[in-house]
């Protein structure tokens, strides 16, 4: 039975990565692979998922005006499809979520999402809800707060290393823009600047 999996951490985990080597593993075994990255995500090339270590892949893009299902099952058409991968799942919406529980239960294909579980001020991303609420199965990848204690927290810096906790909840960044933490320094850092 095919399944919808989440793969959720804050920043610097390695999910880009854990992505791309799950679709390298699937290739390497003859078998064809669908990969998306959010249209929003601006980092790098449009159409490409890049990891930080320097690992890239060509990607559909998506958007909130895509319909997940209808655009997989056009692909399988043309070509067997054994695994659908989602770079930055954080900004699939609820609908995208649900098509792609239906890619898995109806097309039969196993979807795994990857992404952030919170913004900078802690909340739940709108993808991020509603995978942790449909997905089949959820796995954490962990990543380390300064201190060597499991971060899991994204604080979102200035240009002088400030925390900052005001402004839209998507801020497309990297290193320069956010540092993951564990949930007592992401506190400190908060108090410590005052906001």
């Amino acid at each position: 039975m095919a399944k919808l999996y989440f793969y959720y951490s804050a920043m610097n985990a390695g999910k880009t990565t854990t992505l791309l080597q799950s679709s390298f593993n699937y290739q390497e075994r003859g078998m064809n692979t669908m990969l998306f990255t959010a249209a929003i995500d601006d980092r790098y090339e449009k159409a490409v998922i890049s990891s930080r270590i320097g690992l890239k892949a060509d990607a559909h893009i998506f958007d909130a005006d895509l319909d997940l299902f209808v655009k997989i099952a056009d692909e399988l058409k043309n070509r067997p499809v054994h695994c659908i991968l989602i770079d930055e799942a954080q900004f699939l919406t609820r609908e995208h979520v649900e098509q792609l529980g239906a890619v898995a239960d109806s097309l039969k294909i196993p979807v795994l999402c990857y992404g952030l579980r919170t913004d900078f001020q802690a909340n739940l991303f709108e993808g991020s809800k509603w995978l942790l609420a449909l997905a089949d199965e959820l796995n954490e990848l962990k990543t380390i707060c300064t201190c060597g204690a499991k971060a899991t927290m994204n604080l979102r810096i200035d240009a002088k290393g400030n925390a900052v906790n005001e402004g839209d909840s998507i801020e497309i960044g990297g290193n320069d823009r956010y540092i993951a933490l564990c949930r007592k320094h992401f506190n400190e850092k908060l108090k410590a600047s005052g906001v």
